[in-house]
């Protein structure tokens, strides 16, 4: 007996442990946390202020729990949550604060009409959103580790919402979804700042692939000001060639990182309009990063429509790298995007053109009105044969077409070939209005440049 006495309280002491965690039975009840004191066999406690959950917990499917103002605190010892119902927070005038005593961790796997309002997460392990469509309006995230998630909320096909919230001074990214899932997140009105304090290589928000509704980031504040080490600010990637994803980044502010906006992949279509990438320039080697924008497509289905931002203080303004089409500004549709001050080692780089597509970049302000100091500032066809043309005139400020021609009368008729944009050469005393292609000799240097005479 004095063999087996040990293993028996070996057996004992397991069986208490699992019988500690409580699972609510599916029968589509709605609890509270008084509920859970009273049901779960000391797993949940209340204390006069505080309610303690002791070890892990699980609301099963059709079953609710809500949380009101009458909660106040809640304190969660180094368990986890798991939701496969539904959690609710509701009628809360007074935040609820969600504390891990010493960390805690929430799971939401295949849960459903998760609403929550008004809460303050703090230290926290991470919180995981599985195939569960979860809402968070004016919540605030905390003091997280990346001991359970590599960001604040991870989530994977599924397409939550973030509204009015606060992530800052957590160890990892804020929001975050993987390669091989899909997920359109909704982002509006939120505040980043001084995460992914572990300095590992991620930006504040880092998005796989979109699924079939539009992943929208909207009217937030992404800042790196305070941050302890170089971080990016939004990216959205689609390496492995997932369905297709669509974004729409509006009325942001992207400031202070290691770089504004990453869009790299396969098959992604973004409209950038009205944002501020301002002073991305914490990237020490400006060949690892640094632009307000970058579009990095990998086939011609990478696609970017840029209009109404202002990018300026970045290392690089815009760039442009390998495959992909970009759209700063057409002919009908110009780009009034304000575009300046963006360099590094000494030069102005305020678009680099780094792949051998075309970029119509028309209607534009530069920070400048003359069209060689603008020139000077692009880098594309003009600097290096193999990339693409950028066509910039005319830009705001451009006083007219006129401008353009004392420029070539200035040279000899043996020194400029006009074009039409189908490649039929014509003279110039036969222009009429429309888009054409001018070629300019120099030497043994040849440049060229789109006209557009209305």
């Amino acid at each position: 007996m004095k063999r087996v006495l040990p293993f028996l309280l070996i057996l004992f002491g397991f069986s208490s442990f699992m019988n500690a965690q409580w699972v609510s039975p599916g029968n589509g009840t709605s609890y509270t946390m008084n509920d859970l004191v009273n049901l779960s066999d000391g797993t949940v406690t209340y204390d006069a202020t505080t309610f303690t959950i002791h070890d892990d917990i699980t609301i099963s499917a059709n079953d609710i729990l809500v949380l009101n103002d009458h909660v106040g605190r809640i304190n969660i010892n180094n368990a986890l949550i798991t939701i496969q119902g539904s959690l609710i927070s509701e009628n809360t005038a007074v935040r609820v604060g969600i504390y891990g005593t010493p960390s805690f961790s929430i799971r939401f796997e295949n849960a459903s009409n998760c609403d929550l309002r008004k809460l303050y997460f703090s230290d926290g392990a991470g919180i995981k959103l599985i195939e569960s469509e979860v809402s968070f309006t004016d919540c605030k995230f905390l003091y997280f580790t990346r001991d359970y998630c590599n960001a604040v909320v991870d989530f994977f096909n599924c397409n939550p919402i973030f509204d009015d919230c606060v992530f800052m001074i957590n160890n990892g990214a804020a929001i975050s979804s993987p390669a091989n899932g899909q997920g359109s997140p909704t982002i509006t009105n939120c505040t980043f700042d001084e995460n992914v304090k572990d300095a590992i290589n991620s930006p504040q928000i880092n998005l796989g692939p979109g699924a079939d509704d539009t992943i929208r980031i909207v009217n937030n504040s992404i800042i790196g000001t305070y941050c302890q080490s170089p971080i990016g600010g939004l990216s959205i990637a689609d390496m492995m060639g997932t369905g297709s994803t669509k974004a729409l980044i509006k009325n942001n502010l992207i400031k202070d990182g290691r770089y504004g906006y990453n869009q790299q992949g396969m098959t992604i279509s973004s409209l950038i309009i009205g944002n501020s990438f301002i002073d991305n320039n914490r990237e020490t080697n400006p060949m690892n990063g640094g632009s307000g924008i970058s579009i990095y497509g990998y086939t011609e289905n990478c696609r970017a429509i840029i209009r109404n931002n202002e990018i300026t203080g970045n290392l690089w303004g815009i760039t442009s790298i390998y495959i992909n089409h970009v759209d700063l500004g057409t002919e009908d549709d110009w780009g009034n995007n304000d575009i300046h001050g963006n360099g590094n080692g000494g030069a102005i780089y305020d678009l680099y053109n780094n792949s051998s597509f075309d970029i119509m970049a028309i209607g534009n302000k530069w920070g400048a009105t003359d069209q060689q100091e603008i020139e000077d500032h692009i880098y594309h066809q003009a600097d290096d044969a193999s990339l693409g043309l950028v066509t910039y005139i005319p830009y705001v400020g451009y006083d007219s077409v006129e401008d353009f021609y004392q420029e070539i009368d200035l040279l000899n008729d043996s020194d400029v070939t006009i074009y039409t944009i189908s490649g039929q050469r014509v003279g110039r005393g036969s222009l009429k209005p429309g888009v054409y292609l001018v070629e300019l000799k120099k030497d043994s240097e040849r440049t060229f440049q789109k006209m557009i005479i209305k």
